[in-house]
């Protein structure tokens, strides 16, 4: 097949045919040719026609795509098995045994009529146990069992996983401050102990083996809004 060399067309009309080196690469570079839009070729267009380059483009862009949903997988992935690693560990190397004593129930006043306030159970009599090991980078995590008196003076079991990212400001390391989840279930007599999972805030302040543990129910007017605390005895 013989290959048709481009031409530059100047303004007197004289054809100067371009090295037969320079255009053998053809695909590779720029391709000159005359205006199809001038009468006599006055003006040059340059075509550039780089197809390695446009699919080197199109596949690049393709792989980034491709990229990013794979990273979305991984760190979904990622955060699940190292929230299984977590409480596997916990149950199976635990650093210690916890005592848990339920201290107090506050319904909060700006959500519930003081005719239902008046009669609620604020003393959550009960006891539980637990297993709880520190991480290497000093965050605590637990898995405990408790139960105690509701709010109408009914027992309610509670149990599972809590995790806490804690502070130490104090040159005294025996001094620590927590905050984190915990995540489990529980069982009312009112909803005829029928389990239900619950993912709520942990908050923590304590001093050697103690620590006082508090969470917050949310919930709607006469429903929920309850505060709850513990203490935490840890051998």
């Amino acid at each position: 097949m013989q290959f048709m060399y481009p031409q530059i067309i100047p303004r007197n009309g004289m054809v100067i045919r371009n090295n037969t080196h320079a255009v053998k690469r053809s695909f590779k570079y720029s391709v000159l040719r005359s205006a199809p839009n001038t009468k006599y070729g006055n003006g040059i267009v340059i075509v550039r026609i780089k197809f390695p380059l446009i699919l080197l483009f199109i596949i690049g862009q393709l792989s980034f795509a491709s990229a990013v949903n794979a990273d979305s997988n991984t760190a979904d992935k990622g955060w699940f098995t190292t929230f299984t690693d977590n409480v596997a560990q916990t149950w199976n190397e635990p650093e210690h045994y916890d005592l848990y004593i339920p201290a107090i129930t506050w319904h909060a006043r700006f959500a519930y009529d003081k005719e239902k306030t008046d009669r609620y159970n604020e003393r959550p009599w009960g006891a539980g146990f637990g297993q709880s090991r520190w991480d290497e980078k000093g965050n605590w995590h637990g898995l405990y069992l408790m139960a105690f008196k509701d709010s109408y003076n009914k027992w309610e079991p509670i149990g599972g996983y809590g995790w806490e990212k804690t502070w130490r400001p104090l040159s005294d390391d025996n001094f620590r401050l927590g905050l984190g989840y915990t995540a489990g279930f529980t069982a009312r007599d009112n909803w005829k102990y029928i389990p239900v999972p619950v993912l709520l805030p942990l908050a923590s302040i304590g001093y050697g083996p103690a620590t006082f543990q508090m969470t917050y129910i949310p919930g709607t007017y006469n429903n929920g809004n309850v505060y709850f605390a513990w203490m935490r005895f840890q051998f």
